[in-house]
């Protein structure tokens, strides 16, 4: 795989130009995002899960579950970082969703220094957990690395899913794994993904609705339908890690 040294084509390029020439540049070592210490890199071994969040401009849902998620779960040593599939790379979360972040308990910090940037392919092949706010985001992560498919779903799928797997259960298929966190959380997905029918849904109930440019009123909405799904998360990122 080559390296993508930048989230997105410079000024003037199309993101199609731009991916055809990362395509053929040489191989160089992936510098990848570290929000816990020092740069971490694919040829370094790495200690801490990572769960990256995809939406489309990664300005309001992905980073809004970046932040809550971080708070919830960096004292644990888990990386959470997001892109989004159509970034409007540089920008930094709308007011609507800065505030709801900070309400929910966000690091005020952290949600301030958020700038979007878009999905490449490293972000994917360095992610333990995939979580996408739509169906479209995880079509999209799965058409670029197919074989991240067992650990990619949308948030609120993620949720119903887990919310089937009991926790002693979840632990059952972890302790099974080893001791490694990653091969651990590897394994409780897979039982997650096996949960798959158990609870019946609609197409609707799987996705997060887009709030950008509408009302209060819809960010409050996007939030209340992104929020509920961060315990189930957390409960399983916890079940590998203890």
């Amino acid at each position: 795989m080559n390296a993508h040294r930048q989230d997105g084509p410079p000024a003037g390029m199309s993101r199609r130009a731009w991916r055809e020439q990362q395509d053929t540049a040489p191989e160089e070592p992936v510098a990848l995002p570290d929000f816990l210490g020092g740069p971490a890199t694919a040829e370094q071994p790495r200690s801490n899960l990572t769960i990256l969040t995809v939406c489309t401009g990664n300005i309001c849902r992905s980073p809004l579950a970046e932040v809550l998620l971080r708070a919830r779960l960096e004292s644990l040593g888990v990386r959470v970082h997001s892109a989004g599939t159509h970034a409007m790379v540089g920008h930094g979360m709308p007011e609507p969703a800065l505030e709801l972040a900070l309400q929910a308990g966000a690091d005020p910090e952290a949600a301030a220094a958020h700038h979007a940037r878009y999905l490449v392919e490293p972000l994917l092949a360095d992610a333990d957990l995939i979580l996408t706010m739509a169906r479209e985001h995880r079509s999209h992560v799965v058409k670029m690395m197919p074989n991240r498919l067992r650990r990619t779903f949308t948030i609120r799928e993620f949720a119903r899913l887990a919310s089937t797997l009991s926790t002693e259960e979840a632990r059952a298929a972890a302790d099974a794994a080893g001791g490694s966190a990653h091969d651990r959380l590897a394994a409780v997905l897979r039982a997650v993904v096996d949960q798959r029918g158990v609870t019946p849904s609609t197409a609707d109930d799987d996705d997060v609705i887009d709030p950008y440019r509408r009302s209060r009123e819809t960010y409050a909405l996007s939030a209340s339908q992104l929020m509920p799904t961060l315990d189930e998360v957390e409960r399983i990122v916890r079940v590998a890690i203890v």
